[in-house]
């Protein structure tokens, strides 16, 4: 069986265990909770951290999802941390300004900013499931911003390129972010840097919780900062935020329940795929055969299909999630299935009968788990970094149709199609795992395999990250990307079939997410943590 070439085993641990893409960061969140805090209070201080050593990926002008495992209800429960558009927002004003879509980066980008709902999300994880208070678990962050880290490998690699130090220095407060000795400031793999201006930030919200987020100066100065751009953004908007606690949707797939955020994030799409994959005897394929690949390839394209038509924010478009996750419903998309010849172009069904991002996950001695997943959406999002605070705000909007028809067009208020999902498992009604495969529309893509690895064949947390992936080019070309790893014969045969195949190397291997996973076993509490071999990060327990 062909692997990724990590060499890593597996962390084993009984009193609680963190992965996520940074190690300073997974040991930041260890830390919480050997000091007594939950696995909420650790997935927090975690998620602060890899805002400051990871800024390109996440932060708190973006937005998170958080799936709990609340050991004392016995049931798993859903956090929607996420920013609506502006009220004043609109098409015309985009037209006006010479687009046909919101741009997600430079001129144009300005539209692309919905409320970042990060912080609020944050906060109320923390009233519900902390023991700690958000001064506590932000320490952490705050130190490494004002007194400096080592930016490590992987994240050096993508803060130095091309696109990310042209979408900084379009502006000039971009130069926050940019603090490096490199003529294009970007920091070299190894160099300790600072982030003063968002250790301020991070200090102020410490101070003052959510309120000095979005009532307070930060909201005074993201608001004229957005609108003198042109945006939308106002103070009003950013006062009137709040996140919501949702019911969690599920599938079952061979006797395990796969749980996902629902509508507006696209969580929906992985479990369609699933429903479609359990149809097929999966397990008996082999997990690096040319069938498996094929089928599960054919199952996430319905699932995108279906995901990309249908889902929108749920409290102002209607979102068919008990039909799509129909198993009659299941049953009729996959008798569309060639077992010879790939279908790139599928369209959605009728259910009714006629960027960058990091996740990271947590895990205490008591058995409660955190599923979070923190984003900016592309690398440091529009590349609109608020004067003086250090804080790069999202393009989560530039995600909006303007098809009218469409549930998740353009409109005021209205939270816009998310990438970004958490995801959980569990067994026998105990939590199994608490997973995630971060990476844009890869995500649900990773969520698949990664179950499928562990589910169909057996696999550990570690192993279950290290086998190789695919994906989907959903958004373009719907060529299938390929890891090197995969053999050469596997590649023929998926493309004998109609696949057009992409084979990609080294850095390029980002492309297939950054996983984290941790299982427990609920008769002995062992925990067992695997963390992404394609990133810089590190899972550790105690």
């Amino acid at each position: 069986m062909s692997y990724f070439k990590s060499r890593r085993s597996a962390v084993v641990a009984q009193r609680g265990a963190v992965a996520t893409s940074q190690p300073l960061a997974a040991q930041a969140g260890l830390q919480i909770l050997k000091d007594g805090g939950t696995a909420v209070d650790a997935a927090v201080a975690t998620a602060a951290v890899l805002n400051v050593v990871e800024p390109m990926s996440t932060g708190i002008g973006g937005d998170m999802f958080a799936l709990i495992w609340d050991k004392n209800e016995g049931k798993v429960a859903s956090l929607n941390g996420s920013g609506r558009q502006a009220g004043g927002a609109n098409i015309d004003d985009v037209r006006k300004a010479g687009f046909n879509s919101i741009p997600n980066n430079l001129d144009g980008s300005q539209f692309a900013v919905s409320v970042p709902g990060t912080v609020h999300g944050w906060e109320t994880a923390l009233n519900r499931y902390g023991r700690m208070t958000l001064k506590e678990v932000l320490q952490p962050a705050i130190n490494y911003a004002l007194c400096g880290y080592a930016v490590s490998e992987v994240i050096a690699h993508n803060w130095g390129s091309d696109a990310t130090i042209e979408k900084l220095n379009h502006r000039p407060s971009g130069r926050e972010l940019l603090p490096g000795s490199g003529a294009n400031g970007a920091p070299k793999y190894g160099e300790v840097v600072k982030l003063p201006e968002l250790g301020h930030t991070l200090q102020m919200i410490a101070e003052g919780g959510s309120e000095a987020f979005y009532k307070g100066e930060i909201a005074k100065k993201t608001a004229e900062f957005v609108q003198s751009e042109g945006g939308w953004l106002t103070e009003e908007d950013l006062a009137g935020h709040h996140s919501d606690w949702d019911e969690a949707i599920c599938t079952n797939y061979r006797g395990v329940d796969i749980w996902e955020c629902p509508p507006n994030g696209q969580g929906i799409a992985a479990l369609i795929a699933l429903n479609l994959a359990e149809g097929f005897d999966i397990g008996s394929m082999g997990a690096q055969s040319s069938d498996r690949y094929h089928y599960l390839i054919e199952s996430m394209r319905r699932g995108y299909a279906d995901a990309l038509q249908y889902v929108a924010d749920p409290r102002v478009a209607e979102v068919p999630i008990g039909p799509l996750l129909n198993k009659d419903y299941a049953n009729q998309r996959r008798e569309g299935i060639s077992g010879t010849h790939a279908d790139p172009n599928v369209s959605y069904g009728n259910p009714m009968g006629g960027a960058d991002t990091v996740y990271l996950t947590a895990v205490d001695g008591e058995g409660t788990g955190c599923s979070l997943i923190n984003s900016l959406f592309a690398g440091f999002g529009t590349g609109l970094v608020v004067p003086t605070l250090g804080m790069a705000l999202q393009n989560r909007g530039s995600l909006f149709s303007f098809d009218p028809n469409h549930p998740n067009y353009l409109e005021g208020n209205k939270r816009p199609f998310q990438t970004i999902i958490p995801a959980m498992a569990t067994k026998d009604d105990e939590m199994w795992l608490s997973f995630g495969v971060m990476g844009g529309f890869m995500q649900p893509q990773g969520h698949l395999q990664v179950a499928s690895n562990m589910i169909d064949f057996g696999m550990d947390s570690q192993q279950a990250l290290d086998a190789p992936r695919f994906k989907i080019d959903v958004e373009d070309t719907q060529n299938v990307l390929v890891e090197e790893d995969i053999s050469s014969d596997v590649v023929k045969n998926l493309e004998k079939r109609g696949h057009s195949v992409q084979i990609l190397s080294g850095y390029e291997r980002t492309n297939f997410g950054g996983g984290q996973v941790i299982s427990r076993d609920p008769e002995t509490g062992v925990l067992i943590a695997g963390s992404e071999p394609r990133k810089d990060g590190a899972a550790v327990g105690w």
